[in-house]
Order: structure tokens, then sequence, then C-alpha cells
């Protein structure tokens, strides 16, 4: 079996990315199933990719979690009184069982990483993220992979479901470099300021700009390098 890589899903100009997808549904009753091009998807239901349309759809109840990061267009979100306006940048998370409105500008794109898990409790509601979210202090990297002085790390869940272990929020740290170390735990993660170069075991690296969406898989062997403040949108599990 080879080993995990990371996924470049989308990046901040538009430009078209080497990444293999697959335009399939996450299941039979994924409402965006003829508009979603799949990336990754894991032995545990987590899944990424990108979902490209420009829809009006009336859901009654979504059935699975996804945390969304619009790169193209602008998406209306409507539920239960609630109105989200997400433009690009913009990132939301849909919980499981919500029934709501969604309108999307044509030719709208955002990057997912959705939560499959049919035996799962409903989560249902709409969560916008904040890009300047208050953080609070967060752990560093081991001491032994460090390379140089240890960064002072901030993070913040906006979103967390205990009965699937996804958490969405934002995190952001001072620059820092590591040694390469099996990634902990699947990531989508998405730049909102700075960037960050990770290298893999044989050497390749991928160079994540702001406004740039990659998904890292649990296992990934991965190295980082920043040389600026970093602060990212992250959903793991």
């Amino acid at each position: 079996m080879s080993e995990p890589t990371v996924v470049l899903l989308a990046r901040a100009d538009g430009s078209r990315v080497t990444t293999p997808f697959n335009t399939m549904p996450l299941s039979a009753a994924d409402p965006f199933g003829e508009h979603r091009q799949i990336a990754y998807t894991g032995t545990d239901g987590i899944c990424a990719g990108i979902v490209s349309t420009g829809l009006a759809l009336d859901i009654d109840v979504f059935p699975h979690t996804e945390m969304i990061v619009i790169h193209a267009g602008n998406v209306v979100l409507q539920s239960q009184g609630q109105t989200l306006k997400l433009g690009i940048g913009a990132s939301a998370v849909i919980g499981r069982g919500t029934t709501f409105r969604l309108l999307a500008q044509p030719d709208t794109r955002w990057a997912f990483c959705a939560v499959i898990d049919p035996a799962a409790e409903p989560r249902p509601g709409l969560t916008a993220l904040d890009r300047q979210a208050l953080l609070s202090p967060s752990a560093a990297p081991e001491a032994h992979i460090l390379i140089g002085p240890t960064p002072q790390c901030r993070s913040g869940n906006a979103f967390e479901d205990t009965s699937t272990d996804l958490r969405v929020g934002v995190w952001d740290s001072t620059p820092y470099e590591r040694q390469g170390r099996a990634h902990k735990l699947n990531e989508l993660m998405h730049l909102i300021e700075g960037s960050v170069t990770l290298q893999a075991a044989d050497g390749t690296s991928l160079t994540v700009n702001t406004g740039d969406t990659v998904f890292v898989p649990q296992g990934t062997p991965c190295a980082w390098k920043s040389t600026r403040y970093v602060r990212k949108f992250y959903a793991v599990k």
C-alpha cells in the first residue's frame, strides 16, 4: 500500500491543480452529488474535494457534516431564521441533519471536508467561521522534531461533533520549522494568512500560500517550514 500524501484541493488564484478528482456523490442522498469532485476518501468516513455549482436548492435533511471554503462566486445558506452569506475565502460548517436553503451564484466553487457516518447522531445547524476569532494558547510541536526556536501556537474550535470526533476552527502560529513525522490526524487546511512549505519523505515539497486549501490524510509523512506568521482554518478528525 502506498503512503498517503498531501492533497492540493484549490489555489487562491483559481489556477488548475494536478490533483486527480472523481466526480461522484458522497452517498445516494448527497444533494451536491452530480457537482461534487472527490480527491480523497478515507476508511473512517472522511472525504475531501471540490464542489462546483450554481444551484438553488431546498434541502430537507442534510445527510452528513461538511465544512466548506469558498474559492469562487458566493453562497447564501438559510436555516431556521439564520442567514450566512459566504464570499471568497469564507468558511462554514453544515451540520448533519440540517434543513436549509442554498443559493449559489453561477460558477461558484468551494473546497470541502465532509464526514459520512450514517450511525452518528444529528448535529443540525449552520456555523460560520470567524477569520479574526480570539484564540487560546495550544501545544507547540514536540521539542525533539523542532529545528530552531519553539513557536507560539494558538487555536479555537468553532464547531465540535463528539459523535464523529470532527473539530473545525482557527489556528495560528509564529514561524517555525520541524522535521518530518506522520500527520497525527486527518486535516483540511485553508490558509487565511501566511505561507508554509510541506515536505514529503521523498523530498518533494508543496508550498501552500494565502488562500490555498489542502488536505493532509492521517499518517502522511510531512515536514513543516514557515518563515512568517501563519493563520488557517482547519477541520480535523
